[in-house]
């Protein structure tokens, strides 16, 4: 038997099929631990082995950990299934519309079929407070961003041509040079903008302590991600805290599936091409984006392979996705290593056969280095 929830904020609704997905048991509970008992008590009433969850780092993080960890039933896999996979296999099933009860079948149903869905993303302890304080510094930052462009419209407004000698307020002298303009000035407008300037400054400072605060996370986590030119501890502590257990995937092309870094197929009769994946984990596609921009901009083998596929004829954005997805696989070698401690030309595999922790090395061996664009540690590293 397979099982799959759907997850809200207020009820989790669970259905079990069999081995043709025929449902045999439809429920609805209570996200609480109450209905987390009364569900684990159902799971186990029909023998099921595979449980999927939809939203396991969302509403369905609590049920996801209690399954996985609480529950006392190793041998029952909890595996994470994508909301697209849902939407799809919804759609599959004609004049049914769409309920919780439906979408619980279709994801046991999916639960049922795709043998390689990864397992939960376990967002606790230590994982779990390191993307609580990258999501507060990301709120932060939004933050700024808005006060900043409201402070440049009060300054349009008040003094005409000011964008000559303040071009921008993104550092510290920028804003002492806006403050200053202000000064003095008795309008209202004047008095809001100095009001923004003043919590601008103060979100700066909150976000140096949080970035500090962030690094030791992943100083602690012993990761080398940092080791790889253009991760600093923001883009390191993100793979961290999104990924949390390399495991969970299978190879380095699951790894680039989850990330949105492998291109689809979109070849139709003697047209053979791909597109570009706009799914996936969008976080840690922004993450392997920024790491590729910075070895774009340096004297890196990233902007050799960039430059390649430009002389190959790709566009700008044709390029950056190829290098997005060799940088991909460079991110899950070093994880896979430091989490398995096995050689990196062996870390696509599954699983490691054994844990070896004297095989870890700081760099990649030849044959990774002759697959994917090498890193340069000498660099200065990035955000």
């Amino acid at each position: 038997m397979f099982a799959g929830i759907d997850t809200h904020k207020d009820t989790l609704a669970v259905a079990v099929v069999d081995q043709v997905g025929l449902p045999v048991a439809v429920a609805e509970e209570p996200n609480t631990r109450a209905g987390f008992v009364r569900i684990g008590k159902l799971l186990a009433a029909y023998q099921v082995v595979r449980v999927g969850i939809e939203g396991s780092g969302h509403y369905g993080r609590c049920i996801a950990a209690y399954l996985a960890l609480d529950w006392g039933r190793p041998d029952v896999s909890v595996v994470e299934v994508p909301t697209l996979m849902t939407s799809r296999e919804r759609g599959a099933q004609p004049g049914k519309g769409k309920t919780d009860p439906v979408d619980a079948v279709a994801i046991a149903r999916i639960t049922m079929r795709e043998s390689t869905l990864p397992p939960v993303r376990l967002a606790v302890g230590e994982a779990a407070d390191l993307r609580a304080l990258l999501d507060y510094r990301e709120d932060l930052v939004t933050e700024r961003s808005e006060l900043t462009n409201r402070v440049h419209a009060d300054l349009l407004g008040l003094f005409p041509g000011y964008q000559e000698q303040i071009t921008t307020l993104t550092g510290k002298a920028h804003l002492e040079a806006a403050a200053q303009l202000l000064d003095g000035d008795t309008r209202v407008r004047a008095e809001l903008a100095r009001r923004r300037l003043a919590r601008v400054a103060a979100i700066d400072a909150e976000a140096s302590q949080l970035k500090r605060r962030i690094a030791g996370y992943v100083a602690a986590s012993g990761s080398s991600l940092t080791r790889l030119h253009g991760v600093g501890p923001i883009v390191a502590g993100r793979f961290l805290a999104e990924v949390v257990d390399i495991n969970r995937y299978a190879g380095r092309n699951a790894f680039a599936a989850i990330n949105g870094t492998a291109p689809l197929a979109a070849s139709s009769g003697r047209t053979k091409r791909h597109r570009y994946n706009p799914g996936g984990n969008r976080r840690l596609n922004r993450s392997l984006y920024t790491m590729a921009i910075t070895q774009i901009r340096a004297d890196t083998e990233g902007r050799a392979y960039y430059q390649r596929k430009r002389d190959a004829g790709k566009s700008k954005k044709e390029a950056l996705r190829c290098l997005k997805r060799r940088l991909s696989d460079i991110v899950y070698t070093t994880m896979r290593r430091d989490a398995d401690g096995v050689d990196a030309a062996s870390a696509t595999r599954a699983r490691p056969t054994a844990k070896q922790a004297s095989s870890v090395t700081e760099n990649p061996s030849p044959a990774t280095r002759s697959s994917a664009p090498a890193t340069n540690h000498a660099h200065r590293q990035q955000d």
